[in-house]
């Protein structure tokens, strides 16, 4: 026997003095009403109804047993209401700063549809850390390297003019013996200022006779990127960003570099909630292409980004 949904029959035939009425409160045919509240005192042993007469009402039993139904069946209702609550309880989730608004929104409107509460919280790298490592949020997208991630996004290099081949070489940036060629500059925006991005750079240029200066890391993407649009400096940056700020993009010859993210999680239920069920949603928000195709002025998708699974 249901114990709580008899309770409920029995609070609202009580109340409106009628099985036809008290059913159709509590919005179950009256034959059903019948058979809770019956069912409920042959498991009390006594009556609680008085039938006797044309109007329902309560035996001395009843009356003594009709508070504790009413607090049961409220009971019942807040236990519901909370649960309802505790679905939908905020989990709060370290993002990139550099992932587009647009794209963040998009992020969090396919969680609702999922019934999944997304409070997304943009911080660089390692404020992401500090905010996963306080519990400040439930979850944050960090960096890890190539070899460890979940998404992968391919890293090039972006500039305001189109690129006269299909790959970038670190020693075409050379500066000439005379002086006359420019030191061109790659701006490190602080999304890929990390040890598996930046180290292996800056050996790569040194090792063919770059500038120390030359690799340089910026105070913020939006610096990075006006850099970029306003002087021959390169950003190094993913496809979608170049996009984004209207750059042509071209991916190195070496080092072939790659943005790593995975999930760090306290629970379990939210790392799965968003390596499996918004995998592709964060893929677009990081910018993980599921391929590219070659053009002039450097590479465009081939297909809506997918992500590329770790």
């Amino acid at each position: 026997m249901d114990v709580v949904a008899a309770c409920r029959a029995f609070v609202a035939v009580s109340g409106h003095g009628s099985f036809t009425s008290g059913a159709a409160a509590a919005g179950i045919p009256q034959s059903v009403a019948s058979r809770r509240i019956a069912a409920l005192e042959a498991h009390f042993g006594a009556r609680l109804l008085d039938r006797s007469s044309r109007a329902v009402r309560l035996t001395p039993f009843g009356q003594d047993m009709l508070p504790t139904a009413r607090r049961l069946v409220d009971l019942a209702d807040a236990m519901t209401e909370d649960a309802e609550r505790a679905r939908w309880r905020p989990l709060r989730v370290a993002v990139p700063d550099s992932c587009p608004p647009h794209r963040l929104a998009a992020l969090v409107a396919a969680g609702r549809r999922q019934r999944i509460h997304l409070e997304v919280r943009p911080a660089d790298p390692a404020g992401r850390e500090r905010l996963c490592r306080t519990l400040t949020v439930s979850a944050g997208i960090v960096a890890v390297p190539d070899e460890t991630a979940v998404w992968r996004i391919p890293l090039g290099l972006a500039s305001r003019t189109s690129f006269p081949a299909q790959t970038v070489f670190l020693e075409t940036l050379r500066a000439g013996r005379t002086g006359a060629q420019a030191r061109r500059r790659i701006l490190v925006q602080p999304e890929d200022d990390v040890a598996h991005l930046r180290d292996p750079l800056t050996r790569a240029g040194q090792s063919v006779g770059l500038a120390p200066t030359q690799v340089a890391v910026t105070p913020s993407l939006v610096d990075a990127a006006a850099q970029a649009l306003s002087s021959p400096d390169l950003l190094l940056c993913s496809l979608q960003q170049a996009e984004d700020f209207g750059l042509h993009w071209c991916p190195l010859a070496e080092p072939q570099l790659r943005r790593g993210y995975d999930i760090a999680a306290g629970a379990r239920e939210d790392l799965e909630q968003l390596r499996t069920v918004l995998h592709a949603e964060i893929a677009r928000c990081l910018g993980a292409h599921g391929g590219v195709r070659e053009s002039a002025g450097g590479r465009l998708p081939d297909r809506p980004p997918t992500g590329e699974p770790g």
